[in-house]
């Protein structure tokens, strides 16, 4: 698999591998641990709340991205920030591990920053060990995809397993014992990506790494502000509501995140054909926003589908709820060599961008329409898990159209200078992804999972249908890059 590869891939393969068996291992477990009764270890909350908890969890995973591609771009470079992003990420499992509602949302806090730092460079650094671009970069990112899937696999056996049969805390301290063989792994064979991931350049200078500090110092002070602000607010002037805060969170980054491309576009492109590209990039970011808002009910409503009302029986014995959560990784564990194999086959005729988007939405869309119409024998009893294997399915291809194929375009399409901040933004469509999908998991308790799951099918499909029939003036953006 790795033959025709740079050596460094496989360092990057199995750091993000351990990784995501941190990340999926801790989320498989999450709302389940929420909404479990205290009696059976769990804290006892409502779906509501649980879920928009999730989501602002989630979002704060991705859209740590954003600052975090900054701070390598400017002050550590991609590979440093990936060691201190992996030693946050094991330290906040090990604070999850931990019983009590403090340590519950400092290990919170702390896998935010960590994957803020290490997810989007880990990914800039693939992107770097291939300078020449092309079709054998995307078929490297879809290798590199499947470690994450491998790792989200085996998270999800594992820390569902103990946490759910065992206990809850040992699921957390299971996935932070992973991560820290990420951080061995990484630390042991990192020389093999040479210069890859270092600081170099007009960045490396003594006079831009002042300028970079000063302005890391005035965001950390500004956000200090607006956190203060925020609590004395709602201290004094309004009852705090989870839900509430979660939605308006939602808008307020949607707009940072727009005036952010903008100032990009005006103010740090140098040419009409950087300001396209960048351009196209707003427009991956906005189909990213869709795809994750529908895709990240796999740890919510999905999840809780999985534990109430599907039947998990096996020789008499319950599967772990988290399990089911491991059929979109092990299709993408055997269908990710498959699709960059085609792409690379395909050449000159590799679908344009834009329609492997529309494609990813499109095929996301089938699936909860498959889910939607398993929801209404859900009266008849618990429902077969084929339901949830065919959704999965349709998730999985859909994905494997979309999110890689991202990744590689975003590293294609910035100008050297701010891919990492440019991979950042790509995160942060994710972020706001996983925010809508816990917020609208929220209503799973108000509406039928047959209606919840049709509207989502079909808002993520529409959005699909418009990247493909806009597809030639969108691929214009591009300036030949395909």
């Amino acid at each position: 698999m790795f033959k025709e590869h740079p050596y460094g891939l496989q360092v990057l393969f199995f750091t993000e591998m351990w990784e995501r068996f941190s990340y999926y291992g801790m989320r498989a477990i999450l709302v389940l641990f929420m909404t479990a009764a205290v009696a059976t270890g769990g804290l006892g909350i409502d779906n509501a709340n649980a879920t928009a908890i999730y989501g602002l969890y989630t979002f704060g995973v991705y859209a740590m991205a954003l600052p975090g591609g900054w701070v390598a771009d400017r002050l550590t470079g991609q590979k440093q920030s990936v060691l201190i992003g992996g030693i946050l990420i094991a330290l906040g499992n090990y604070s999850l591990a931990v019983p009590g509602m403090t340590t519950f949302y400092i290990g919170l806090v702390l896998v935010i920053f960590g994957t803020g730092l290490l997810k989007p460079n880990v990914s800039a650094i693939v992107g770097e060990l291939y300078p020449e671009g092309g079709a054998r970069r995307d078929a490297g990112f879809s290798i590199f995809y499947m470690g994450i899937n491998v790792g989200a696999v085996l998270g999800q056996f594992i820390c569902a397993w103990v946490g759910e049969k065992i206990d809850w805390h040992l699921g957390f301290l299971a996935a932070g014992i992973g991560m820290t063989l990420g951080v061995i792994q990484f630390v042991s064979r990192g020389k093999h990506l040479g210069d890859a991931g270092l600081l170099r350049g007009e960045s490396a200078s003594a006079e831009m790494k002042l300028k970079a500090r000063r302005q890391f110092l005035m965001g950390i002070g500004v956000t200090l502000l607006i956190v203060v602000g925020i609590i004395l607010y709602y201290q004094y002037f309004a009852d705090f509501d989870i839900v509430s805060f979660a939605s308006g969170t939602g808008f307020v980054l949607l707009a940072v995140a727009i005036l952010y491309f903008i100032s990009i576009i005006i103010f740090a492109c140098k040419d009409s054909v950087e300001r396209k590209r960048v351009g196209l990039i707003t427009i991956l970011f906005l189909g990213a926003i869709a795809f994750f808002g529908g895709f990240e009910q796999a740890g919510s409503s999905m999840n809780l589908f999985a534990r109430d009302f599907t039947d998990r029986l096996v020789f008499g014995w319950e599967v772990p709820t988290g399990w089911l959560q491991n059929i979109n990784p092990l299709f993408i564990v055997t269908l990710a060599p498959v699709v960059g194999a085609l792409w690379v086959k395909l050449g000159d005729k590799n679908p344009s961008i834009p329609v492997k988007f529309g494609l990813g939405l499109l095929l996301l869309g089938a699936g909860f329409l498959v889910l939607a119409w398993g929801s209404l024998y859900i009266e008849e009893g618990k429902v077969s898990p084929m339901w949830l294997i065919v959704t999965y399915f349709f998730h999985t291809v859909g994905e494997l159209c979309l999110s890689p194929v991202g990744l590689s375009s975003i590293t294609k399409l910035s100008p050297q200078r701010l891919v990492g901040q440019m991979m950042g933004t790509w995160f942060m469509g994710a972020a706001l992804g996983n925010l809508i999908a816990g917020l609208v998991a929220g209503y799973v308790e108000s509406f039928s999972h047959d209606v919840l799951f049709a509207v989502v099918g079909g808002f993520v499909a529409i959005f699909g249908l418009l990247f493909v029939i806009l597809s030639k003036p969108i691929k214009s953006l591009a300036g030949g890059i395909n």
